[in-house]
């Protein structure tokens, strides 16, 4: 993803302004939240959502190493997807499709997740992530060709959908789930290259089958790992008129819940997959994002950056808000 601009304030439920901040800031946070009634500090044990499971599989995704578009990698990680989701009773199917390579033009084979639940239900909900990690640590001071293997920035995203799968078969409700993993995210060096090679072509297919089933929302999960969460709004899902409602509704429900690193107010504008979700698919799609994290594109954007409690908050919203979402 690309950040666009920085902070934005919002009025009166209006976007009113916006001013360009350069570069990631971290913000300071005092992360807090209320179990369900009653107002206390809580923990992993208050949480209905297996933080330190979906933390397990973020570490088993980074133990792979680097796993850039087209490599062996992410070929591995493919593998282990597509077995963790059959077995917990999705369909799978793989787009796959093929780009040229930004460096030497040679082909580089993609393919995109998609898990399928209940899928006799015609009206659906989408949840997505990419599960591609960028070639190289590009904005790492000392180190910018070195090893980047991605938790938070790849991996954060992808693990809470495998926590999340295990509730799949048994929701219920009038619409059904797709969960669809995107390569090639950024499979970009130095600036040369194509963003959001994957969800761009999910998108493209979606728009030209007329047949095919209709997704009511989407919500995209990237950077939801960061052991300071702080989940702002993001501009973009926050302007459009379609999502602006979707983006209510999930704040809410953390509301509700009382997780309060989900901060009921605009920070950054982000370039990111619900971008061709939105405006090539026609996809109302919303980004949760943690955009204020110091270690992006650095090689130190590893598992102990990132907690099992930050994981186990954001899917506990998610399937919080899901379950409303789908009656």
């Amino acid at each position: 993803m690309r950040k666009v601009s920085g902070q934005f304030l919002y009025l009166a439920a209006v976007l009113a302004a916006s001013c360009l901040v350069v570069g990631a800031v971290a913000v300071d946070w005092v992360s807090s939240r209320q179990a369900r009634a009653t107002p206390r500090q809580a923990d992993l044990r208050d949480i209905p959502f297996d933080g330190r499971q979906a933390y397990e599989y973020l570490e088993q995704l980074c133990k792979l190493g680097p796993r850039p578009s087209g490599s062996a990698a992410m070929q591995a990680q493919r593998e282990l997807l597509v077995e963790h989701f059959e077995s917990l009773g999705a369909q799978v199917e793989l787009q796959t499709f093929d780009v040229r390579h930004p460096l030497d033009g040679s082909a580089v084979r993609m393919a995109n997740v998609v898990a399928r639940w209940h899928p006799q239900r015609r009206a659906r909900i989408l949840l997505c992530a990419h599960y591609d990690t960028r070639p190289f640590p590009d904005l790492d001071p000392r180190d910018p060709r070195g090893i980047f293997v991605g938790a938070n920035d790849g991996a954060s995203g992808v693990a809470v959908l495998m926590e999340l799968a295990r509730s799949m078969s048994d929701l219920e409700g009038r619409l059904g789930v797709d969960f669809a993993l995107f390569d090639g995210e950024e499979l970009v060096f130095d600036e040369r290259g194509e963003y959001f090679l994957g969800s761009t072509h999910f998108a493209r297919k979606y728009a030209a089958d007329k047949k095919a089933d209709r997704y009511r929302w989407g919500v995209l999960l990237d950077m939801v790992g960061d052991a300071d969460l702080q989940v702002y709004q993001e501009v973009n899902s926050m302007r459009w008129p379609e999502t602006r409602p979707l983006v209510h509704s999930i704040w809410n429900t953390a509301r509700r819940l009382g997780v309060r690193e989900f901060v009921a107010r605009p920070r950054h504008e982000v370039r990111d997959d619900h971008l061709p979700l939105r405006n090539i698919g026609g996809i109302a799609t919303c980004n949760v994002i943690d955009f204020d994290y110091p270690h992006w594109h650095t090689t130190q954007d590893t598992p102990d950056k990132c907690s099992a409690l930050s994981l186990a908050k954001v899917g506990w919203v998610v399937q919080e808000w899901l379950e409303t979402a789908v009656k």
